[in-house]
């Protein structure tokens, strides 16, 4: 019998014509899809990296100028509103521990009235004290003027200087001619000073009414400006920037009248000592000056040095500037870092700047305000980079 192939005998059927299996996919080569062109980088990528990252800053950095020097030109326009304001300030972060003290046993208003009233009668009282060391020395110290004027001219006549008497009264004639050719325009200069004490004691009563209302209700009206000014998600930002600058501003404000403080007791005592004339006016101006940092205090123990060599002679004044010296050393190496600690201490050279630029743009104003202008800002950005406490 003979054998019939089965289909799977047969070619074709099991396999394709080509010999593939039923059922299979056809071979055939894969190629990958084609990627479209890279795009020309961004002329920001092909910027040198650090070239970038200083564009960047320096473009903040110009925001934040501008926003400071219009800040600065607005104050200008209104300077004697911003600088009252200020000093209202100062007299609140002064006598807010002691109202806060008094406030356990007498009421607010009447807490209020007796801290004022008692500041300004320990004022008066400095200022008459000095008024009248200055009126019981005036006629001696003009007399003492007199005679060390003298003294420096036959200290100018020896070696090293060897100046001659010719020249020295050719100087002098220089001064007095100088003083009558221009006397019409420092007589306009006094009347002009009239008018800024009429500024200043405007300006002074602007701030004592100021303070009035920070001491009695200071933090009612911080809660009222946050809650209606600022927006809801903002409050709680806001509200941590306030209290921080206000911290660093009494801070400061303490601290700085405590190193004045010590600086007129240790010049007075050391001007008593020396029995240089008027050394009560000159400690209280040392007090005042030191409020400008660094350049202040020699300044004021630098006219000491005058009165001292027109009152004492040489040697005395040689002994006020060595107390230059010391004053200077113990301000900058103990009390400002031990009082300063209250609030930001800055670098030494953060601090010259910033006295140099206040001067600047506001002159003395402008030196004062500068340092704790400057704290605030440093702080309260310090602040703002830290989350809040408790998530609120």
């Amino acid at each position: 019998m003979a054998h019939t192939g089965g289909p799977a005998d047969k070619p074709g059927r099991g396999r394709g014509a080509r010999g593939v299996v039923l059922g299979s996919r056809p071979s055939h080569t894969v190629r990958a899809p084609r990627r479209a062109p890279a795009a020309p980088a961004a002329a920001a990528e092909r910027t040198v990296p650090w070239l970038r990252v200083a564009a960047a800053y320096a473009w903040r950095l110009i925001l934040v100028g501008v926003v400071v020097y219009g800040v600065f030109t607005i104050l200008g326009r209104f300077q004697l509103i911003a600088v009252s304001l200020f000093l209202a300030l100062v007299i609140t972060s002064v006598l807010r521990p002691v109202a806060d003290l008094l406030n356990r046993w007498i009421p607010r208003g009447l807490t209020v009235a007796v801290v004022l009233v008692g500041s300004i009668l320990v004022l008066f009282t400095v200022l008459a004290l000095v008024g009248n060391a200055v009126a019981g020395e005036s006629a001696k110290l003009v007399d003492e003027f007199h005679g060390g004027i003298r003294e420096i001219q036959r200290w100018l006549e020896r070696p090293p200087f060897r100046l001659s008497p010719r020249k020295l009264s050719g100087l002098q004639q220089q001064i007095a001619s100088y003083v009558s050719s221009h006397q019409a325009k420092l007589i306009n200069s006094a009347v002009s000073g009239l008018g800024r004490i009429v500024e200043l004691v405007t300006g002074a009563a602007l701030a004592l009414f100021s303070s009035v209302f920070f001491l009695h209700s200071g933090e009612r009206l911080w809660r009222w400006t946050r809650d209606q000014l600022m927006p809801r998600n903002a409050r709680e930002a806001w509200d941590r920037a306030g209290h921080t600058a206000w911290r660093t501003f009494a801070g400061y404000t303490r601290g700085i009248i405590i190193v004045a403080a010590t600086n007129a007791v240790l010049v007075g005592i050391a001007l008593v000592v020396l029995r240089v004339p008027l050394a009560l006016p000159l400690t209280l101006l040392e007090f005042v000056a030191t409020f400008v940092p660094l350049v202040g205090s020699p300044i004021a123990l630098a006219v000491a040095t005058v009165v001292a060599l027109a009152g004492r002679g040489p040697l005395t004044a040689a002994a006020v500037l060595l107390l230059i010296v010391v004053i200077g050393q113990i301000e900058g190496h103990v009390l400002h870092p031990l009082v300063m600690s209250w609030a930001v201490r800055l670098h030494p050279l953060v601090v010259a700047v910033s006295v140099l630029g206040g001067s600047i743009v506001a002159g003395v104003i402008g030196a004062v305000v500068a340092v704790p202008f400057i704290s605030v800002v440093w702080a309260v950005t310090q602040a703002l980079r830290r989350p809040a406490r408790g998530g609120g």
